[in-house]
């Protein structure tokens, strides 16, 4: 075999979100785009602000000498001190630039983490649903996911947790808004999960970092204020991205901030940027970098995504899903009608419908739906779901 036995094995575990893509491109081919309701990827549907297109022609008509050259491997100065800047608004935590690397996105800011803290066989503990690609990050770095279940209402369980660290355990990684399932951790868990963390330093002589994954936190609904780690655990780490707040997927932009009150924070910090160069990132993207400098508390709509929950949720709860209601992210997560996730969501191709198996994210007995989609996709998803509701034993 030409390619490495390791990733040879990954590609055929890959993860179901590209598989339904993959049957989601040959049913349109088959049916015709418009008859086919495609519920299954996270792809921020929304343009960007009007700030960014403004941004970004001033950053055009207005060329610096020098403005896609390299820069610092932590990204540019200014741009740091921004992103911190906006963090302390947000946390109350005075943030510096120097707390701050800007990275190619979220996913590119794990790995530079994990790349950072972990040697072979450490443990990164994960709650269970989560995004599949974790275990791929994990992996690059030789590093041991341990799984944890969450509860009925997908809610993390502190002392579920500290059951399963060891003396191997370098970091806890949360997602919250987590994909899939759009739940948030409340300060209460988050407080919880610090002590258990602490106690667990303690016992074992090192620093457990509590690693956050922020791509969601400025999708949020009912109101709700976003419950930051910083506060509640010392060694604690973000990893935010702009893929979704200011739908820049493609543009691939995000950083890390350490807590400033992070032991060793500055051997830390200039592990991120070391490994942020060898990784092979060398530095965010530079335009954008200049970009997001200026829209630091600009955001997408997020009424426009809630809109889309509440049609959904009250659509499914009436033929008789159940399902916890999002706080935030773009996704629910109901529970399979059928004891069998897999079998529910090929039963629902036959319907024109794509949704994601649980099973793909740790959960098996629930499906994925993400709701970034046009009005027509939802429309033709609750009639089909209707349609197949009989044969289901719901209520139709």
């Amino acid at each position: 075999m030409a390619i490495a036995n390791r990733v040879a094995q990954h590609m055929k575990d890959q993860s179901w979100i590209r598989q339904m893509f993959e049957q989601g491109i040959a049913l349109k081919a088959r049916h015709g785009a418009r008859n086919v309701f495609d519920l299954s990827l996270g792809n921020p549907i929304l343009e960007p602000p009007a700030a960014f297109y403004d941004r970004l022609r001033s950053l055009l008509d207005a060329p610096a000498a020098g403005r896609h050259r390299y820069m610092p491997n932590a990204g540019f100065p200014e741009t740091r001190a921004a992103v911190a800047a906006q963090l302390e608004r947000e946390t109350g935590i005075a943030f510096t630039g120097g707390d701050v690397v800007m990275t190619v996105g979220a996913a590119g800011a794990l790995n530079v983490v994990l790349k950072s803290i972990l040697d072979p066989g450490d443990e990164v503990v994960v709650l269970a649903p989560f995004f599949p690609e974790y275990f791929f990050y994990i992996d690059n770095h030789n590093g041991v996911p341990v799984i944890v279940e969450t509860g009925a209402t997908f809610q993390p369980d502190p002392a579920a947790i500290e059951a399963k660290l060891t003396a191997r355990t370098k970091a806890v990684l949360l997602n919250s808004p987590n994909n899939p399932t759009g739940v948030i951790y409340p300060p209460a868990a988050l407080e919880g999960i610090g002590q258990v963390l602490a106690r667990a330093e303690a016992r074992f002589g090192h620093a457990i970092y509590l690693l956050s994954d922020e791509p969601y936190a400025k999708l949020l609904y009912d109101g709700l204020a976003y419950p930051y780690v910083y506060s509640h655990h010392p060694a604690s780490i973000g990893v935010v991205s702009y893929s979704k707040d200011l739908s820049l997927a493609g543009e691939r932009i995000g950083f890390v901030a350490v807590n400033p009150a992070c032991p060793d924070k500055a051997e830390l910090v200039d592990a991120l940027i070391f490994s942020n160069r060898v990784l092979g990132f060398v530095n965010a993207p530079a335009l954008m970098q200049r970009a997001v400098e200026a829209l630091q508390g600009v955001a997408i709509d997020a009424a426009w995504y809630q809109q889309r929950r509440d049609r959904l949720y009250d659509g499914l709860t009436a033929l008789g899903f159940a399902v916890v209601k999002p706080e935030g992210a773009f996704y629910l997560f109901p529970k399979s009608p059928m004891a069998d996730d897999i079998a529910f969501v090929q039963a629902l191709l036959q319907y024109q419908v794509l949704v994601v198996p649980g099973t793909g994210f740790g959960r098996p007995g629930y499906f994925r739906i993400s709701y970034s989609v046009d009005d027509w996709v939802i429309d033709g998803a609750l009639e089909a779901l209707a349609r197949a509701a009989p044969s289901l034993g719901l209520r139709g």
